[in-house]
């Protein structure tokens, strides 16, 4: 699988990242290690984690997931051929992740998931280390998530609002000790993503290497000031929920809600059900099917293919699924294709940002 460096690091990543938030409450320990064990025999070596996983979020099973990934590195030795990525939360008022109070993009806590990351994924290094959203309130366009600090109003400030060269500080005192060694953001702003660019070049601490996104059919706000800066920055787009969540594999096309599906098990997908969003969704779908692909297969292929993506996070509860995301890797994206893609966008714009 073609490869394509991340930033300015020294790290090459495969094209396709393996997402796994589902393991550790939709998948077993065991289905997480043949999803592992498949995709690097396909020529991935990019693996995307958070503090946070499985989802949905929960005290009862939060790190889960870490300590599967753990597990399997360890059992099959192959620690150096993994390009292993994570994320400490942003501000949230969840307790459970920092043993009964709530948690800030501040040292004591930065220093605290990291170490605990590094134990469940028994190393002593994490590749790619990532804020998972923002300490401060930001515009929903920006991608945020909702576990964060959604009950403040988008764009206002907070009293006790951690600076970002305090948190960039932080980080890069963690890089120094060699227990990450590049950074990355998460669900940002345009201006969040200058800060910490500006920040790193007053020796403030690192330069962010990566973003990591939300983008998909339904979702191209990325192209709209993202794309200029990252690309003037270096800085690489890891593309989240090419699938938007599961809507883009036709899966809920006319209503539909399979019986354990995400939507049916958990509900948790207002984020792709908003005005005008299910008749995007179900044109995209049928585009597929007309030039004769899964709707899983077209709507992977289009991120995998953009030139801006440095890697696709795709995500699957069997292997199946799995097999046909790791495909989109091999579909040649023609003009033809962007061109009736392009006349949707035209259509309908970005009904899920």
């Amino acid at each position: 699988m073609q490869q394509r460096r991340l930033g300015r690091t020294d790290l090459s990543v495969s094209r396709i990242c393996l997402g796994s938030m589902t393991w550790g409450e939709q998948n077993s320990e065991a289905e997480g290690h043949a999803q592992m064990d498949i995709a690097f025999e396909r020529g991935v070596n990019f693996i995307d984690t958070a503090e946070l996983y499985p989802i949905p979020p929960k005290a009862q099973t939060q790190g889960r997931t870490e300590e599967i990934i753990g597990t399997w590195m360890r059992a099959r030795g192959n620690r150096r051929d993994v390009v292993l990525a994570s994320k400490v939360v942003g501000r949230t008022a969840n307790e459970w992740f920092r043993g009964g109070r709530p948690s800030k993009l501040v040292r004591a806590d930065i220093v605290d998931a990291v170490e605990k990351s590094l134990k469940r994924l028994q190393t002593n290094y994490i590749d790619l280390y990532q804020i998972h959203w923002p300490d401060r309130p930001t515009p929903w366009g920006a991608n945020p998530t909702r576990i964060g600090i959604a009950s403040d109003q988008a764009g206002e400030t907070v009293d006790d609002e951690t600076p970002i060269e305090e948190t960039l500080a932080v980080l890069g005192d963690l890089v120094e000790q060699g227990k990450i060694r590049h950074l990355g953001l998460s669900n940002e702003s345009s201006w969040g993503v200058m800060r910490f660019v500006a920040a790193s070049e007053r020796g403030d601490g690192p330069r962010i290497a990566t973003l990591q996104n939300a983008y998909s059919f339904v979702n191209r706000t990325y192209e709209v000031n993202l794309a200029e800066v990252c690309q003037r920055e270096d800085i690489g787009l890891l593309a989240y929920s090419p699938l938007a969540q599961g809507y883009l594999s036709g899966k809920y096309d006319h209503g539909a809600l399979p019986k354990g599906s995400r939507k049916q098990l958990f509900d948790r997908l207002q984020r792709y059900e908003k005005p005008y969003a299910g008749e995007a969704i179900l044109a995209y779908n049928e585009l597929a099917r007309q030039f004769g692909m899964e709707p899983a297969l077209f709507a992977n292929a289009f991120v995998t293919s953009r030139p801006f993506v440095a890697s696709n996070i795709v995500g699957a509860t069997n292997l199946d699924q799995l097999a046909m995301a790791l495909d989109s890797a091999d579909v040649e994206w023609t003009q033809e294709m962007q061109e009736a893609v392009d006349a949707i966008h035209q259509r309908f714009g970005n009904p899920c940002p």
